[in-house]
């Protein structure tokens, strides 16, 4: 029977991680030399190619399962380590500093907006109380579970309410978007009011090209989609920004637009929000530090989204 040995699997999860075999060897300590035959070791054993040589290097299909199961080896180490007293925690000094370079990695992935808005602060927390490190992935909500499917991630803020295979879903609430303009684009667009025609001639803000938002918002107006002029700009920090510099109109989540919409600086286009649904989706793996994650992450997802 074909074996996987925990320093095969580790090596190509770092390889994968820092994007060549130069960088990962100097996170394994050992050199790139050892990390090639590592690699070529464990692609004799499985009789796959594993990596696209490629910068940065990628995994390829056949590299997926074994990327999960890495995870969850080093995931499943830290809990025995830490259920057995001699975790990461509570080290000083020189200790503190080796301890450092075992804190365990959490990948998770996470869409733009909750990224803006509410997801670091209950990782702030986590990292506070648990040696752990989060290696995040922005993706679109739609998307992000797809990350999961591949092993990528550990857990996911995604859309998608059924869940992943080998994964368990929670609701976390919905993240409410309005249509949002500067007073200067409501003069210069909307004096008439807020109708197709209009619309049609105004220019709006898509984050990217996966972005409907604005297109499903224009739809319940009664607008074609396919007139107005859009603006891409591909980070949700400064697509508020441009929406407040009068680039064009957009759908902001109000958790980000609701100082600016108190101070006038934005004004309400009207019409029905758009609500997204999110859920955390995470590995069906017993693990105490993932579940302290996860409990961090939905306590302040229900805290902050709309119910």
């Amino acid at each position: 029977m074909t074996r996987l040995p925990a320093d095969l699997v580790a090596t190509l999860a770092a390889v994968v991680d820092e994007g060549s075999l130069e960088a990962a060897s100097h996170r394994l300590h050992i050199t790139a030399s050892a990390v090639s035959q590592r690699l070529r070791a464990l692609e004799q054993a499985v009789g796959r190619v594993l990596l696209v040589r490629s910068k940065p290097v990628r995994p390829t299909d056949a590299a997926l399962p074994i990327l999960r199961y890495a995870r969850q080896l080093a995931l499943l180490e830290h809990d025995a380590l830490d259920g057995l007293g001699i975790g990461v925690g509570g080290a000083e000094g020189a200790d503190a500093a080796a301890a450092a370079a075992t804190r365990v990695s959490v990948p998770l992935a996470v869409n733009a907006d909750s990224l803006a808005t509410w997801f670091l602060a209950p990782l702030a927390r986590a990292a506070r109380r648990h040696p752990v490190v989060f290696d995040l992935h922005r993706d679109d909500q739609d998307f992000t579970a797809g990350l999961l499917e591949s092993g990528t991630v550990m857990g996911a803020v995604t859309s998608r309410a059924d869940a992943v295979a080998g994964c368990r879903a929670s609701p976390l609430g919905v993240l409410r978007y309005e249509a949002v303009a500067t007073p200067e684009v409501m003069a210069t667009w909307f004096a008439g009011g807020v109708d197709p025609a209009a619309l049609a001639a105004a220019p709006l803000i898509d984050f990217d090209r996966r972005d409907d938002l604005q297109t499903r918002w224009l739809r319940a107006q009664g607008a074609d989609p396919a007139a107005p002029p859009r603006h891409r700009v591909p980070a949700s920090h400064d697509f508020a920004a441009a929406v407040e510099a009068g680039l064009g109109w957009a759908l902001l989540p109000r958790l980000q637009s609701a100082a600016a919409l108190a101070s006038g600086a934005l004004v309400p286009l009207g019409g029905a929000p758009v609500d997204v649904a999110l859920y955390w989706q995470q590995w069906n793996l017993r693990s105490p530090l993932l579940d302290a994650v996860a409990d961090e992450i939905i306590a302040e997802g229900r805290r902050v989204l709309e119910g």
